[in-house]
């Protein structure tokens, strides 16, 4: 995409449009008390409407209002308390040891609860050093509720005004994703590109695709004004987005061991045409998604069926000159032309007809693959135990942020201007449950604040205008906001500016504010660092077998509907499609942690070519998968043989193996592996797709041996650290 493209795609996307929404929450009170000369009181309200906006992430209409009225609730209630112990340390040391913990445990419900249980952390460290009358705290209660009030009647109203736009932002950034990770597979057709290095690239670029399709599918089947009523715009998205997650499938089949393929027909140069072809496509997604962004009619930007006959005519024509074997050729193009297809059936969605209205069975059939974000008590008390994440994380932010403000409220500690609350801040946002997420946050907060206060610093010394450096204002708090979830550096970036630009309006010494806040970013970093370290440290070698556990099974499950299918059963889509979204989840949660593992210290890091390898091996498997299932449901099952169910039956066996081979964690489900298995006939009609799909079965057996090799290798690691352990705690 040109970058003049991209730039305008980001103008149009719904980071931006969060931005705004939060932007003119913000700065529509500030300049209203600015022209009645009270610009204080104008601060004071917008921070209500930045609190409760903060808490307005994408997901259902629904949802975004009950998450929305519940931090503003909690923030009014955390308020009045901090208000009421701030004047005494030791209540207050209490009471922030308690909130932090509570909020924290917030995040077991789901995301969307983390970030209201945030918000109330936010509000009582605001307050934390505050030291009014109580007739004034009272009043701050007031501007706050007027500001909360004004943001939720301001996103309310954008939502009854356009109450499509949300899903059709986020299904564009779905497409540019999908697009992205086509381009990724072409570069397994570039002989001069390591198989290995990409495979990295593709399975990160997997954890990207999987959460941008959930926030689709709760966009689109958890608003009540989408598909079930009868306006061409829902059915369109719906259509569209059904489409698109068939097209990511027909994207992860692999037809053939790349380094085979690479070796066999890289001299004829027909893999630079597939290459081509690929990122030709690629291409077509990112001008699909723009146009979906800018709500335009899309309209196609190529016509593939040349690209595909050109290369259908040299695939005959290499196999006719120099007697190679084609078929595995012919299918890597059948698979790009279903691609190709599959964007040819959304652009003529463009027009709706009467057949392509959505079933009311088909409504239905979706919300099973909706993750509902119904508050369940049980997950709270699943997890309050030291085998939890999130139970470890809030009782370190409990105990680092009550310790800190402590220390720093202590005769013995002097802080600044700014008290305890930009250490605190600090520290709030760049401790995570994972060392791995805190390590890279703490760097991003550090950079961003001392380029942003450069910069802040430039502007106050060379712009003296009100006004321009109002308008500066404005720019750079749109721009945060509008980058807090695409890019945190550059958001801290823009942020660290506008607080300087506002301080200057307030009268105070914004250069000494400038110097006191880099000081305590860089002071509360380091306090976040060290205690990822020793305070109920977490590492993801403590997840790594669970996860590895749960990536078996649903690879397990989704190669178990082809012996069901053999079996005669029938199965419906929606079964089928479950099982690969159960499997799409598993890996994006193995690849996750997986990152996370890579930028521990080194000490740590004791399994991670093991679980390198697994991950690799685990995606061939599921890809390979994904290459059976299509065939299956589109094949005749009278090319499958006894041949084909002996090696099938071998794969599930290795990956059972696996299986047993790690421990269960506790109220975790119960493995149940396959026990009946069909009966087929030695015939079959077509004995070269019988060889093929043979060959494919012998090489998915052989990386199921191979996973259950390197998921024996990791345990054998794992269980050497831990005896390594218990041999230190012994003495």
């Amino acid at each position: 995409m040109k970058k003049t493209k991209e730039l305008s795609n980001f103008f149009y996307s719904q980071y931006f449009a969060d931005g705004l929404r939060i932007t003119i929450g913000c700065i529509v009170p500030i300049i209203i008390c600015a022209a009645l000369d009270k610009i204080l009181l104008g601060t004071y309200i917008s921070l209500g409407a930045l609190l409760v906006g903060l808490s307005d992430t994408p997901g259902a209409p629904a949802h975004r209002r009950t998450g929305m009225i519940a931090c503003f609730i909690i923030c009014l209630i955390t308020q009045f308390i901090t208000v009421l112990v701030n004047g005494n340390i030791w209540l207050m040391t209490i009471v922030i040891g308690l909130l932090c913990f509570v909020y924290s445990m917030f995040a077991v419900f789901n995301a969307r609860a983390a970030t209201v249980g945030s918000m109330g952390i936010l509000i009582m460290l605001i307050y934390v050093d505050d030291q009014n009358s109580f007739h004034d705290e009272l009043m701050f209660l007031l501007y706050f509720t007027t500001g909360g009030l004004w943001y939720m009647l301001i996103s309310f109203s954008i939502t009854q005004a356009r109450p499509y736009r949300l899903a059709q932002q986020e299904l564009s950034e779905t497409v540019r994703h999908v697009g992205d990770f086509i381009r990724l597979r072409a570069n397994f057709y570039d002989t001069r590109i390591n198989i290995d290095d990409n495979y990295r690239k593709l399975i990160d670029k997997q954890i990207e695709v999987h959460e941008h399709q959930e926030n689709v599918r709760d966009l689109l089947f958890q608003s009540k004004r989408s598909i079930k009523d009868t306006t061409k715009i829902g059915r369109f998205l719906t259509l569209t987005f059904n489409d698109i997650v068939d097209l990511y499938e027909q994207a992860m089949t692999t037809h053939y061991d790349y380094e085979l393929i690479r070796k066999e027909y890289g001299h004829t140069g027909i893999l630079k045409d597939f290459k081509h072809l690929l990122i030709k496509t690629a291409n077509e997604l990112d001008h699909l998604a723009y146009q979906l962004n800018a709500n335009r009619a899309p309209k196609p930007l190529y016509n593939f069926k040349e690209d595909i006959e050109s290369i259908l005519l040299s695939i005959e024509k290499i196999e006719r000159e120099q007697n190679i074997n084609s078929i595995p050729l012919k299918k890597i193009l059948i698979s790009i032309r279903h691609i190709s297809s599959f964007i040819h059936n959304i652009y003529n969605y463009g027009v709706i007809r009467p057949n392509n209205t959505i079933k009311k069975q088909e409504i239905e059939e979706a919300n099973k693959f909706i993750q509902t974000e119904h508050i369940d008590l049980r997950k709270l008390k699943d997890n309050l135990s030291m085998e939890s994440t999130i139970f470890r994380h809030a009782l370190r932010m409990a105990v680092v942020m009550s310790i800190t403000y402590l220390v720093l409220n202590a005769q013995w500690f002097n802080i600044g201007t700014m008290g305890s609350y930009w250490v605190l801040l600090t520290i709030m946002v760049i401790l995570k449950p994972g060392f791995g997420l805190t390590k890279e946050r703490n760097f991003q907060r550090l950079l961003g604040t001392i380029i942003g206060g450069i910069i802040g610093a430039i502007i106050l010394m060379t712009v003296h205008s009100e006004i321009a450096r109002f308008i500066f204002l404005i720019f750079f708090f749109l721009i945060a906001y509008s980058l807090f979830r695409v890019n945190y550096i550059m958001a801290v970036m823009f942020m660290t500016p506008y607080v300087l630009i506002m301080l200057s309006f307030t009268g105070h010494n914004t250069f000494d504010i400038a110097k006191e806040r880099i000081f305590d970013t860089f002071l509360g970093g380091m306090i976040a660092f060290i205690s990822s370290y020793i305070v109920f440290p977490n590492w993801e070698s403590f997840q790594i077998k669970n996860n590895i556990r749960q990536l078996l099974i649903a690879n397990y499950n989704y190669l178990a509907q082809a012996v069901r299918i053999l079996s005669g059963e029938d199965i419906s889509i929606t079964s089928y499609k479950l099982s690969r979204k159960e499997l799409y989840i598993a890996s994006a949660n193995m690849g996750s942690t997986f990152q996370r593992m890579l930028s521990e210290p080194k000490w740590r890091q004791k399994s991670t070519k093991e679980a390198n390898r697994f991950v690799i091996l685990n995606h061939i498997l599921s890809s390979y998968g994904a290459t059976l299932l299509t065939q299956l449901t589109e094949a005749k099952n009278s090319n499958y043989t006894k041949e084909h169910l002996i090696i099938l039956k071998k794969i599930l066996n290795n990956l059972a193996k696996s299986i047993e081979e790690i421990p269960a964690k506790e109220n975790s489900s119960p493995f149940q592996p396959v026990s009946d298995f069909p009966e087929l006939t030695p015939d079959t009609l077509d004995p070269v797709e019988t060889d093929l799909i043979t060959e494919q079965l012998q090489f998915l057996n052989k990386i199921s041996a191979d996973l259950y090799k390197s998921t024996l290798d990791v345990m054998e690691k794992e269980t050497a650290i831990q005896a390594q352990k218990l041999e230190i705690r012994n003495g």
